[in-house]
């Protein structure tokens, strides 16, 4: 490990931002860009559309509405038991590898709870599911009427992370799905089995791909993945290692981007929960350790961020009032001209984006 490249923040954060089309944004289509970035966390709806606008040219809402209706890119639980958006066909290469972890994140929550077993659970959800989507109060209620002495929420839960669903998109939502989804298995939705697909190590490879250099304590965070340690070891001879600035051993392909730490970095509006900002478990490539506590609030909430030469320099928030929409930034530390002219530009464009019928737009 001692002979390994030393590589700085500043470089981990021009590798990172490439690879997450934050450097410049780069024309292609909707479904390979998020395969780019491996997948957009997408707890609420809005965040995957202001994450892919921040990362492709003039794109639209129904650049991601399109492929969601036609099933080449799914809302389901992944990563983590977190709701993600990602290509269908990268789901069904990487469900069956995080099972274990999902399994593994169900035991604390459930606890001694007498609930059924999970396969008797599961078989009773798929049989509910059969006819139609539903969503879970729906899926909630009908558990219920057959094991009435269970806990609902904790038998919808344990479906959640052991049955593969995904989230049915409307037709007249304006971020895709309404606030309460409907669920439908996902090979009923995919046509496709989901089994055990690619495995853990090619998930692995395809996180080095979207976050690389990065650590196994990283590729942990955010795959959810147990025992990385163990899964790297037989990849170590298709990678290529580096120390960063902590003496951290860090992980990358071979052939992926790393350019220059003096390459230019735009400034860049983050939705909640953007992958790129918790992609990591030491952030420092992103943000200054003193301001890391601003990434989190107390009830889990990831708030949406801007980027100033790369990192991670305050919050954001858009305000709507009548005809008039306001995008509020809330810089974690004083701004030169320049940078708020250039904030002021992306943020008026953003605006318009989140809020097209308003009449008036302000940054402030």
């Amino acid at each position: 490990m001692g002979t390994s490249p030393v590589i700085s923040d500043r470089q981990l954060n021009r590798a990172t931002l490439a690879r997450q089309l934050l450097l410049e944004r780069t024309a292609m289509p909707v479904v390979k860009a998020i395969e780019q970035v491996l997948a957009l966390q997408a707890q609420v709806p809005r965040p995957p559309h202001v994450g892919l606008w921040s990362r492709l040219p003039a794109f639209e809402r129904e650049h991601l509405h399109v492929p969601l209706r036609s099933r080449a890119l799914v809302r389901a639980t992944t990563m983590r038991g977190t709701l993600h958006i990602m290509s269908a066909k990268d789901f069904l290469a990487f469900r069956g590898a995080l099972q274990e972890s999902l399994t593994a994140g169900v035991r604390p929550v459930v606890g001694n709870a007498p609930l059924p077993p999970v396969d008797v659970l599961v078989a009773a959800a798929r049989k509910i599911l059969a006819r139609e989507p539903l969503t879970f109060n729906e899926i909630r209620a009908a558990l219920v009427k057959q094991f009435p002495k269970s806990h609902d929420r904790l038998m919808g839960y344990t479906v959640r992370m052991h049955l593969p669903l995904v989230q049915v998109p409307t037709e007249d939502d304006v971020w895709g799905f309404p606030s309460d989804s409907a669920f439908a298995p996902a090979d009923a939705w995919i046509k496709k089995p989901v089994g055990q697909g690619d495995g853990p190590a090619k998930l692995v490879l395809r996180y080095l791909a979207a976050f690389g250099p990065a650590s196994s304590a990283d590729i942990q965070a955010w795959t959810g993945l147990r025992g990385v340690a163990e899964i790297v070891k037989p990849l170590r001879s298709k990678l290529v290692t580096f120390t960063d600035a902590r003496g951290r051993e860090l992980f990358d392909l071979p052939k992926a981007p790393r350019p220059d730490a003096d390459t230019d970095a735009p400034v860049r509006f983050l939705p909640e929960y953007d992958s790129v900002v918790i992609g990591h478990a030491d952030r420092s490539r992103l943000v200054d350790e003193k301001y890391r506590k601003a990434l989190v609030t107390k009830n889990l909430i990831v708030p949406p961020t801007f980027l100033v030469d790369g990192r991670i320099a305050g919050t954001w928030k858009i305000e709507r009032k009548k005809a008039a929409a306001t995008l509020q930034l809330a810089p974690f530390a004083p701004l030169t001209k320049s940078v708020r002219r250039e904030l002021e530009r992306e943020g008026e464009a953003l605006a318009h984006f989140v809020e097209p019928d308003a009449k008036e737009f302000v940054v402030r």
